[in-house]
């Protein structure tokens, strides 16, 4: 029995299936079911029912689960603790939204190269819904999200918050400054689609103030940005992106009661992940993670 054959059954027994596990471990699927076989042989037992239209624990594999955990857990630590200081290699994949992707991300990139030239780093890009479900299914190693997760099998770190703000094109909303439910009966809301973070924020503020008669979803800041500069509808804007263009005379702010409540994003990645890897990206998340960093909207 080897740590190598270990860690094949535990990311197979605990990811989505044996593709991502295999990828996740740069290996084939048929590497991956070679070491699970060896393992298998090793300990006298059948650990996956593989008789089925998927491979599934057998209740030996249930036994195996929390102990081959336990047993790489102690190994990471000891690879960590005999490791360089700034030693980190191998490949890191992670999620973020697309906020998170236009303002800080490309400083948390810059900062964990100079850090570990030796890791690669590959960022996925998509709603939170989405990101969510990649980290729990072993796609990722960690995502960086709006709220917390509700998943008991994943964690939640605090980050930081996004501000926001109502903005209309001028010639929409022409002298009004306050958002009312009749500017929002006569023009369309247009916001990212309902698996995105900004729901936690857009929803309760709907709710209090009555729903939009229209509405237009859309997966892009930047599409959304352009259709609310020509006049398209109304939405809502992280701050400073809502402020850099009214002082262009591009969008109107708009004030509202109650004003749109900031949304706190955290670090969520699997409770049972206890590589030094997740912790250190973990510290480089909260170093960096900054929602006025300069973006280049349109």
């Amino acid at each position: 029995m080897t740590l190598k054959q270990l860690e094949a059954f535990y990311w197979a027994a605990t990811c989505a299936s044996f593709a991502v596990a295999a990828d996740r471990l740069h290996l084939s699927v048929s590497s991956l079911s070679k070491r699970i076989g060896e393992l298998e042989e090793a300990l006298g037992q059948v650990l996956f029912d593989r008789t089925g239209h998927r491979a599934v624990l057998t209740s030996a594999g249930e036994r195996l689960v929390p102990q081959a955990r336990d047993l790489l857990a102690s190994a990471d630590g000891i690879r960590a603790s005999m490791a360089a200081q700034h030693e980190l290699a191998g490949r890191c994949r992670f999620g973020v939204g697309e906020l998170s992707a236009l303002t800080w991300l490309p400083a948390f990139i810059g900062r964990v190269r100079q850090a570990y030239p030796a890791l690669a780093l590959e960022p996925y890009v998509d709603i939170g819904q989405v990101l969510e479900r990649r980290v729990a299914d072993g796609e990722l190693d960690f995502a960086v999200i709006a709220g917390r997760s509700s998943r008991s099998g994943i964690v939640s770190v605090p980050a930081g918050e996004a501000a926001f703000a109502w903005v209309g094109a001028p010639r929409l909303v022409g002298d009004a400054n306050v958002l009312t439910s009749e500017l929002l009966r006569q023009s369309p809301l247009i916001t990212l689609p309902d698996g995105a973070g900004t729901h936690r924020v857009l929803e309760p503020w709907l709710d209090s103030l009555g729903p939009a008669e229209q509405r237009l979803s859309c997966n892009n800041w930047g599409a959304i940005v352009g259709m609310l500069i020509e006049g398209a509808g109304i939405g809502l804007l992280p701050r400073q992106w809502a402020q850099a263009l009214q002082a262009q005379g591009r969008l109107h702010v708009l004030t509202s009661d109650p004003a749109p409540a900031a949304l706190p994003y955290s670090v969520q990645y699997r409770r049972d992940d206890a590589r030094a890897l997740v912790q250190k990206m973990q510290a480089a998340v909260l170093a960096s993670l900054d929602f006025t960093a300069p973006c280049h909207i349109p």
